[in-house]
Order: C-alpha cells, then structure tokens, then sequence
C-alpha cells in the first residue's frame, strides 16, 4: 500500500523551510554586524589607550628614552 502526499503540503512544507533558513540568515548577519561594531569600538578604545600611554611616558622623569613613538606608522 502506497501513502500519497497532497503536492500542495509539499509545496507548504517547502515554504516553510525557506522562511526559516532566510530567518536563520537574517539572525547570523545581525549577529556578524553587532561583532563587526564591538570590533570597532574595542580598536577606537586600544587606539585612545596607546595615546594615553604614550602621553604619560613622554612626560615622566624618569630613565626612559628622551621620545616614545607608536609602533604603528601614522
């Protein structure tokens, strides 16, 4: 005995599974742009940490090097 499926609950199962994949997609890439800015925000602060830095270390007196220069080129 053979089971027939109805071609319109293919149709209706297949829909679903495209609405739940593109939801799936939709939340990995609000996913990756929330990263992508933490990402950002975490350089711009390392960025204002290593001018702070090199600010306090020209100014001290003590036996450091007369100038410290970034590691990065500007």
């Amino acid at each position: 005995m053979r089971i027939r499926f109805n071609q319109s609950a293919r149709h209706k199962e297949r829909g679903i599974v495209t609405i739940i994949l593109i939801i799936l997609l939709a939340i990995m890439l609000i996913l990756s742009m929330a990263e992508a800015r933490a990402l950002y925000v975490l350089h711009d602060r390392l960025r204002l940490l290593e001018r702070q830095q090199i600010r306090r270390l020209n100014t001290s007196q003590t036996n450091a090097p007369a100038e410290v220069h970034s590691l990065r080129n500007p």
